[in-house]
């Protein structure tokens, strides 16, 4: 394998593909280092986000939940509201029109809970460009109205069967096809992993989410957050949603990952598809078997630049149960009319245990990165199990 030495956060990042693919990936990066300060390119995704995607979203203050919580404000940073239901269409949006500047008419994506999967065919749609989509057979099955939406809006759904048949094995026949294919086809990645330019690509086009809220927050709170907290999976949320904050040391950026998969708690530092990061690792140091109720944090990796940011301590990572979580999608369903998705109500529960730490004048920033419409079918067989239903 080719290293690119390119692309590092401290110890973490990186590119450790094959040589053709190698190839591939640095004109990606040129390509990416060239347009994301072109004017006509940031003017047109700019222009998308606002007439189709809906942002800027709302920074929504959340007085029942403060008040449950009895500490700190409580801020909802409203991805759930943008076309598609969640953050993942900023991002895709960015890379459909690098995509296209650089001339592809074929896409391929991975996607774990969906989302990232529907906002691909959404773009593709748009676009008009051949679409296809590598989802794990089991979360094929958990998350089935997100392949029905994937496939009514032109997309090839593949149901991945080798491995787990979760989102590891997704990405890993999504990145054996970009190899095979390099010459035709652009792997639209949709979290903040892979081998160099494609974290710091996600990084980028997701920062969207923190350059409003810092923003947002001054004009409502008249200073910035004490924190801001989001889920991390693979990390894209979290990333786009601490980037314009990473150099206010006085915001404390907190991330939640589930008990069953928590990479940062418990990963030791390997490689894994083509790049170095924090990985949970089985007895014969191969990446861990993970499972999560909420599809899309399914994944025994982080994004490079998260595992800088605990190595360095500016961020912190926490677990939180399955319990906690089920209770925090109730929660924030019940008392303010919003139903996140499983992966956000992660961040919901870790805010709770938090609030204690904090001052009632401070402010907390929570990402809702996206809507639970995928979700509620599961949780209502999850409480009917548990026989609970809050």
């Amino acid at each position: 394998m080719a290293t690119n030495q390119a692309g590092y956060f401290g110890n973490y990042g990186g590119s450790f593909v094959p040589p053709a693919l190698n190839e591939v990936l640095s004109r990606l990066a040129d390509e990416f280092e060239h347009y994301k300060d072109d004017a006509d390119f940031n003017r047109e995704f700019k222009d998308i986000l606002k007439e189709y995607v809906g942002r800027e979203n709302p920074l929504t203050f959340a007085s029942r939940l403060t008040e449950a919580f009895n500490g700190p404000k409580i801020y909802l940073k409203r991805e759930d509201l943008n076309h598609t239901g969640a953050h993942k269409i900023n991002n895709v949006i960015g890379q459909i029109l690098l995509a296209k500047r650089m001339g592809a008419h074929r896409i391929i994506a991975e996607t774990g809970a969906g989302q990232h999967g529907v906002a691909t065919a959404t773009a593709c749609a748009m676009f008009g460009m051949d679409c296809t989509i590598y989802m794990g057979k089991l979360d094929t099955e958990r998350q089935a109205l997100n392949v029905f939406r994937m496939e009514l809006l032109g997309a090839k759904v593949v149901p991945v069967e080798k491995g787990q048949g979760r989102l590891k094995d997704a990405v890993d026949v999504a990145l054996a096809d970009l190899v095979e294919n390099y010459e035709n086809t652009f792997y639209l990645l949709g979290s903040a992993v892979g081998p160099h330019p494609f974290p710091s690509i996600v990084r980028h086009f997701q920062s969207i989410i923190s350059e409003e809220s810092k923003r947002q927050i001054i004009q409502q709170e008249g200073k910035l957050p004490a924190a801001v907290i989001a889920v991390v999976g693979g990390g894209s949320n979290a990333i786009g949603s601490f980037a314009h904050y990473i150099d206010e040391e006085e915001v404390r950026l907190i991330g939640a990952e589930p008990e069953e998969a928590a990479t940062m708690a418990h990963g030791m530092p390997a490689e894994i598809h083509g790049f170095k990061t924090l990985v949970l690792q089985d007895e014969n140091g191969e990446p861990a078997p993970t499972y999560s109720i909420a599809a899309g944090l399914d994944y025994p990796g982080i994004g490079p630049e998260h595992s800088y940011l605990k190595e360095s301590e500016r961020a912190e990572y926490y677990t939180v149960s399955k319990g906690e979580v089920l209770e925090a999608f109730q929660l924030l369903s019940s008392k303010e009319g919003i139903i996140p998705a499983l992966e956000s109500a992660h961040a919901v529960a870790l805010a709770k245990k938090l609030a204690p730490e904090f001052d009632k004048e401070d402010s907390i920033i929570l990402t809702i990165s996206g809507r639970g419409d995928k979700d509620v079918e599961q949780v209502q067989e999850l409480l009917k199990a548990m026989q609970v239903f809050k």
